[in-house]
């Protein structure tokens, strides 16, 4: 028996797209710009038993900052581990 995959009534149709990759929606996102003394959320926890929000002391390097963290204390976290 011989599939017909060109049947518009077949239960999956796949279509080839050609895909831009330059474009903006596939492009890298900006990095988020981040400020002293604001609260973000944590994407991960230093602990099970810390806040899940930590407040942003100051930068130390470009993807680095000094954070306090409720009931952890301060701990350098990268950008990627929170988010406003």
């Amino acid at each position: 028996m011989k599939l017909d995959s060109e049947r518009p009534d077949f239960a999956v149709q796949f279509r080839r797209r050609k895909l831009n990759v330059t474009s903006q929606s596939y492009a890298q996102e900006s990095p988020q710009e981040f400020a002293t003394a604001s609260w973000v959320k944590l994407l991960q926890l230093p602990n099970p038993f810390s806040y899940e929000e930590a407040l942003l002391l100051c930068q130390v390097s470009q993807d680095e900052w000094l954070a306090w963290i409720p009931d952890h204390g301060e701990a350098i976290l990268h950008t990627k581990q929170f988010c406003y």
